[in-house]
């Protein structure tokens, strides 16, 4: 047998044998638990270094090499929703090796990935997705006359309480013939303790169901792990249409490849509901520091602890603090988190107004219309996402609050470069898709001081929606304005009126020492941030119309955005000033860190400078370009 999973076998010999799913599926039960044991040393040893999804993954070994005992992938499909529990089926498939650049530029991704392996079949790490994925493929399979190759779905409970996952659900039920198997990953958490009805009914399964043993014929006996369902069609799946096999221990190997077994052989839909404990086997995990290591830095493998403590706070931080505040000073003010209340910074609103705060679960659509609800009666929701997952609500943004001008403020963590977590979670499309969004002012703080003010004018704002973006990164130090033209900031001017450099955000900060760079080279530049940067404020076409060279500097995608919106207002105005646009390219970026990937795009001091020395010295020259005067005295 060859031994070249893990590179290193001193360590984890029984685990470097396993080198794919037909080593693991020889490999005689009795070695199981010990293999188990051996990869969760594995990912504590690895993860801890680089960072990662910590907590997903240690609570789902034992699922996982039932999954790929039972099933044989890739010809049987195994689909993971999200997508971050699925390290351990990486190291089953051979990728151990690679786990020391996790998420890192090159290195191996933190979400399956269609590049790495066959055994990757869906890289959508947006929650709620993999049942419709499994239905469309189900079909598929049917129309092919492949019915021997089952369709196995992992979706967590926190991840079904999205809409999409019910739509999903209502086709598959109503379908005997296409037999999909749903395995439901209960741990009772998403990043923080999963909420609403359907919350409450599996948890009276797992209650009510666990030591009754019967309904269900062939069911693992109770006393090894597995419970039979409830009698009489009691649960919410099986008046779906679905069989339903649980509650099973989810850390009980046997137990589980006997009820995977069953629904295989069932023929029909089936629900598999497997309980597992989120971070098995590492304390840490398991107890105050839950939420804390569903998704971790380089941490401290005794303690969970970070291994080096943040010398500056975050954004994140930031805002959470300031929200407080307004909090205490506006009673209409409250907040709604999609499942994420710690990662958004909402944590804290939610512990000091909690009657304020709102969880609706991974229902990023209903969490938008529920805001235009508040709205209408009579208070302004602040309702915070990431911005790669606003993108599942545009419709909701669009005809729900903007149509209804209704004062909702969303205010987007995460938005341009995140770094190690890849392409689903680039948050480059706000600023396109908001840009479409009628009466909708978007702001773009470029430091701390800039957030609170721009977040405390959103909250005063009645007069239709607002938004805020801002990255995920630590923030520097504040950048104090010259001068404040209406509502853009001037922040640095040299020389004749050459080139206006629009800095979007933090990276207003970049444009002002390329502007020095850019004097050294004898061109004037004046850099200005608009803060609020949609719709194009009037006197940001002034400053532009009056320079001979503008350059929009965003972490937004090319395709639309500040620099697509500037030259639109500039060719309304009738200026004939050229406009460069610095800004993401229009393609999915690959994982790694925010910082090389900025760097790789230009949108760094020294591809600001090359980028503008380049325009200014391509035909026609620069001072052969004409100047439009100003219409206001700036």
């Amino acid at each position: 047998m060859t031994t070249a999973n893990t590179a290193c076998p001193e360590l984890f010999p029984l685990l470097d044998e396993v080198c794919g799913p037909k080593a693991l599926r020889d490999l005689p039960p009795g070695m199981l638990t010990a293999l188990a044991a051996e990869i969760r040393a594995f990912l504590l040893a690895k993860v801890t270094a680089v960072g990662g999804h910590l907590g997903p993954n240690l609570g789902t070994v034992e699922l996982t090499l039932a999954l790929h005992r039972v099933f044989d992938s890739p010809h049987d499909t195994l689909l993971f929703d999200t997508g971050h529990q699925a390290y351990v089926h990486k190291i089953l498939t051979g990728r151990a090796a690679g786990f020391g650049s996790l998420r890192q530029a090159g290195g191996l991704s933190g979400y399956p990935s269609r590049a790495e392996s066959v055994h990757d079949v869906i890289e959508n790490s947006h929650a709620s997705t993999a049942l419709g994925y499994a239905d469309g493929l189900a079909k598929a399979r049917q129309l092919a006359g492949e019915g021997d190759r089952a369709v196995v779905a992992v979706v967590g409970d926190g991840a079904l309480t999205g809409g999409m996952a019910w739509e999903a659900l209502n086709n598959l039920g109503a379908a005997p013939d296409r037999p999909v198997i749903v395995v439901l990953n209960d741990n009772a958490r998403s990043y923080a303790p999963t909420v609403g009805a359907l919350a409450h009914h599996l948890r009276r399964l797992r209650v009510e169901v666990r030591g009754s043993g019967g309904g269900c014929p062939g069911a693992p006996a109770p006393g090894r792990g597995a419970i039979g369902p409830l009698p009489a069609a009691r649960t919410l799946f099986e008046l779906l249409g679905f069989a339903y096999l649980g509650p099973v221990d989810g850390h009980h190997i046997p137990a589980l490849e006997e009820t995977l077994c069953i629904a295989r052989d069932l023929r029909m839909p089936a629900v598999v509901h497997v309980v597992t404990v989120k971070g098995k086997g590492y304390a840490p995990a398991e107890g105050d520091l839950a939420e804390c290591m569903h998704a971790v830095g380089v941490i401290d493998p005794q303690t969970g602890r970070p291994a080096q403590a943040a010398a500056v706070p975050t954004w994140t931080q930031v805002f959470a603090g300031e929200l407080c505040a307004l909090g205490e000073r506006h009673e209409d003010v409250v907040a709604i988190t999609a499942a994420m209340p710690g990662p958004t910074g909402l944590a804290r609103f939610q512990r000091r107004f909690p009657d304020r705060c709102f969880d609706v679960g991974i229902a990023e659509q209903h969490a938008v219309t529920s805001a235009a609800g508040l709205a209408m009666g009579g208070l302004h929701p602040v309702v915070a996402v990431y911005a790669t997952f606003l993108n599942r609500a545009i419709d909701q943004v669009l005809m729900d609050v903007a149509l209804h001008r209704l004062p909702v403020t969303f205010v987007l963590d995460r938005a341009g470069i995140t770094g190690p977590d890849g392409p689903s979670h680039h948050g480059m499309w706000d600023l396109t898709f908001l840009g479409a969004v009628p009466g909708l002012r978007v702001a773009a703080p470029r430091d701390a001081a800039q957030l609170r003010e721009l977040l405390a004018e959103a909250v005063a704002d009645t007069s239709g929606p607002t938004a805020l973006r801002f990255p995920k990164a630590s923030v520097g130090a504040d950048l104090p304005a010259l001068r404040r033209h209406g509502v853009v900031d001037i922040l640095h001017r040299t020389g004749d009126r050459d080139v206006l450099l629009v800095g979007i955000g933090p990276l207003a900060g970049a444009a002002c020492t390329a502007a020095a760079d850019l004097a050294a080279h004898g061109i004037g530049v004046t850099v200005v941030d608009p803060r609020w940067v949609l719709p194009v404020p009037a006197e940001l076409t002034d400053l532009a119309a009056g320079h001979r060279l503008v350059a929009t500097v965003e972490d937004n995608t090319r395709c639309g955005g500040i620099g697509a919106a500037v030259t639109r207002a500039l060719a309304d105005a009738g200026a004939t000033v050229p406009v460069q646009v610095l800004a993401l390219p229009g393609h999915f970026l690959p994982h790694g860190s925010r910082a090389g990937i900025l760097a790789a795009a230009g949108l760094t001091t020294d591809g600001i400078t090359q980028r503008v020395l380049g325009a200014v010295n391509s035909p026609p020259a620069l001072a052969e370009a004409p100047v439009t005067p100003a219409k206001r005295p700036v």
